[in-house]
């Protein structure tokens, strides 16, 4: 992880839109149109580029497996990436639960 000091200040719209700067986009290959995913650690917000389908799947790889048992990795990955995101917001968002009209 970069400990650089690229940093700048940006504007928050009224929407909560931030636009992230193009020499940080261009530095991380954070593509525009594109996805990044966001998320709190230690009162920080972290942004990180989504990797691609191919990237992910190189980083599950091993010699041995085949191309369908690396895409079923990424997507055993990818589920479970899911649940632990749906977890967090709702320990972060517990007013939510419960909710639903009775």
């Amino acid at each position: 992880m970069s400990k650089t000091s690229d940093s700048e200040v940006v504007r928050v719209s009224q929407k909560g839109q931030a636009t992230i700067p193009k020499s940080l986009r261009d530095k991380l290959g954070i593509d525009a149109p594109g996805e990044v995913i966001f998320y709190e650690d230690d009162e920080r917000i972290i942004v990180e580029p989504v990797p691609s389908i191919g990237e992910l799947a190189g980083i599950h790889a091993d010699e041995s497996m085949e191309s369908g048992e690396i895409l079923e990795t990424v997507a055993e990955e990818a589920q479970r990436e899911r649940e632990q995101e749906e977890a967090t917001f709702e320990r972060l968002h517990p007013q939510r639960q419960g909710t639903d009209d009775e």
